[in-house]
């Protein structure tokens, strides 16, 4: 079984706009064939390749299914380096929108309608960046658009996980 990515591992064309039904019943499919029970009698370098295969057709099953992740995949795969650790650049309104997450965050510690309105700041946030994107990688195919774009959604990403971690005093 050789594939070059992702997407053509599930038969899949390399979109972000992905059908997410598709993927649930690719992925079952070709789980089956390469689940390491099938081969519990072969030899154990038969055992170990499904070993292989299995955990490759699970990363690129929890890849795809999640639209952040996706969008960061597609990105590398055209060569686009989001050099996250590195590049901390994002438009001035971006990072002014930071700023007020933080503090409303902080204020979400103490004041439980507080972390409601971030909690829906950042739904819309992640709602209006996963259409951005979609548009940027499947309609303009300008992946390198879409990178700064998915180093904010990255941020937001990090926001709700922040806030869901969050313990009201």
């Amino acid at each position: 079984m050789a594939v070059d990515d992702y997407f053509s591992l599930f038969g899949l064309p390399a979109r972000f706009g992905l059908d997410e039904e598709a993927l649930e019943h690719a992925w079952r499919e070709v789980a089956a064939q390469v689940h390491p029970d099938r081969y519990a009698t072969a030899s154990a370098v038969e055992r170990r390749v499904a070993m292989q295969w299995a955990a490759r057709v699970n990363e690129a099953y929890r890849q795809l299914r999640n639209p952040l992740l996706r969008a960061r995949y597609l990105c590398e795969q055209a060569g686009v380096d989001l050099q996250t650790e590195s590049n901390t650049a994002m438009a001035p309104a971006f990072l002014m929108q930071q700023m007020e997450w933080r503090e409303m965050l902080d204020d979400a510690r103490r004041d439980a309608k507080t972390a409601a309105a971030l909690r829906a700041e950042l739904d819309a946030a992640q709602a209006g960046m996963r259409k951005q994107v979609c548009e940027l990688l499947d309609g303009r195919r300008d992946y390198a658009a879409a990178a700064v774009r998915v180093r904010e959604w990255l941020f937001i990403d990090k926001m709700e996980q922040e806030l869901a971690a969050l313990r009201p005093a």
